[in-house]
């Protein structure tokens, strides 16, 4: 699909002003040309100018009166929901998360393909592409009218390059121009974490807040930051790493090669680590017959146990929190945010992980650090990495994100 505002090479005289216009509208949803011309500080002639073009070019829509202008109600404008369309792809450990939202962010489709596990190399490739091929007949959206794909993967991702160094990787395979080829689309890939980070800010718990700390605890440990309202990417885009800060002096391996590192204590790969050597060890648990069986065990296995009262598994996330709680001080102390998020699926356990957070924060943080800054649990759930990834392409359309 091409829309000249966004696929242009060369960008028009007001095109930078169209795409604020339209980030507004995202933020403020449907407004008058007096609300633009206050915030952006240009003229109301000016404003109508520029908005009378971009009702012309389809971007826009008249959507009924204000009923706080006075005598003369004056005209509301907003962005056409369904000038195009978004896909954003989840590839997890055991899953696939496809999502679709249309040009305003809302949900048009979703679909969760179980079964599918993912490989450090490519060889499982021709399997995920083969369930996307199988999806995209199920989008009740034309293909033609999708006008960007957003991957999200988990691992070390080379954003400006398009290429995962940690899975689905082969040496010259740069993962988003094969998607491009193959669907038509361009695609963009990013890191999971960030994703989810950015699907909440933009779509679930976020409130307008500009400085934001986001947790994602699912088998791994990452976090990612929003400083004055964007996504804080770093020099060359690997920001976020946090469960790779060396934090104990153990002889744990972890997947990154090294020993020590945050996540060999405080991830959902700890936690189903130490599930197994408790039982092994004489602890008893309603998992048993699974472990005795040689049957797989998985990290949700052990979270629908929690919501059994089976007490060792939530012993496990109860010691897994507070030490995620100690390290989340050390991040408000040196960042000072509004908000801290927590998700993945480990985060989205609730209050038997937030509880000991909590209580970790409030042991190690400084007193005047956290009053400042608010506790909570994601609310998207597995639908927050697919969905981050289409707010995450559409804000690079408009240039909020520079990678």
């Amino acid at each position: 699909m091409n829309i000249p505002l966004f696929d242009t090479k060369e960008p028009g005289k007001n095109d930078g002003l169209k795409k604020s216009f339209i980030h507004f509208f995202i933020r403020h949803g449907a407004s008058t040309i007096a609300d633009i011309a206050r915030e952006s500080d240009l003229s109301i002639p000016t404003v109508t100018k520029i908005l009378t073009e971009m009702l012309q070019e389809g971007l826009l829509i008249e959507c009924g009166k204000s009923e706080n202008s006075g005598t003369r109600k004056a005209t509301l404008f907003n962005i056409k929901p369904d000038l195009c369309y978004f896909m954003g792809i989840d590839i997890r450990q055991s899953s696939i998360l496809i999502a679709v939202t249309d040009f305003a962010g809302k949900l048009v489709f979703w679909k969760e393909c179980l079964g599918y596990k993912i490989s450090a190399n490519a060889d499982e490739l021709p399997a995920a592409l083969e369930i996307i091929d199988s999806v995209f007949e199920e989008i009740p959206v034309d293909r033609t009218n999708i006008l960007r794909i957003g991957i999200a993967l988990p691992g070390k991702i080379d954003i400006m390059q398009g290429i995962s160094n940690s899975y689905l990787y082969q040496e010259g395979l740069v993962l988003a121009d094969l998607f491009e080829e193959r669907y038509g689309i361009p695609t963009r890939i990013d890191n999971d974490t960030r994703a989810m980070c950015y699907g909440e800010y933009m779509c679930g718990i976020g409130n307008g807040e500009q400085d934001v700390v986001y947790v994602n605890m699912s088998w791994g440990l990452g976090m990612s930051l929003i400083t004055e309202g964007r996504l804080y990417y770093g020099k060359s885009g690997f920001s976020g790493e946090w469960g790779h800060v060396n934090a104990f002096d153990n002889e744990i391996l972890c997947y990154c090669g090294k020993k020590g590192c945050l996540e060999t204590e405080v991830s959902g790969r700890a936690i189903h680590r130490q599930l197994i050597e408790k039982y092994r060890n004489g602890c008893s648990t309603i998992l048993s017959d699974k472990l005795e069986s040689g049957e797989r065990l998985t990290l949700e296995d052990i979270l629908d146990a929690i919501k059994k009262d089976d007490i060792l598994s939530i012993e496990l996330v109860e010691s897994a929190g507070r030490l995620l709680g100690k390290h989340i001080a050390g991040l408000l102390n040196i960042f000072n945010p509004e908000l801290i998020i927590l998700g993945g699926i480990v985060g989205g356990i609730g209050d038997y992980l937030a509880f000991p957070v909590k209580t970790g924060i409030m042991k190690y943080t400084l007193n005047y650090v956290n009053n400042d800054t608010q506790l909570k649990v994601a609310v998207l759930g597995r639908q927050a990495g697919a969905i981050g990834s289409c707010m995450l392409v559409r804000s690079k359309c408009l240039g909020v994100i520079a990678f």
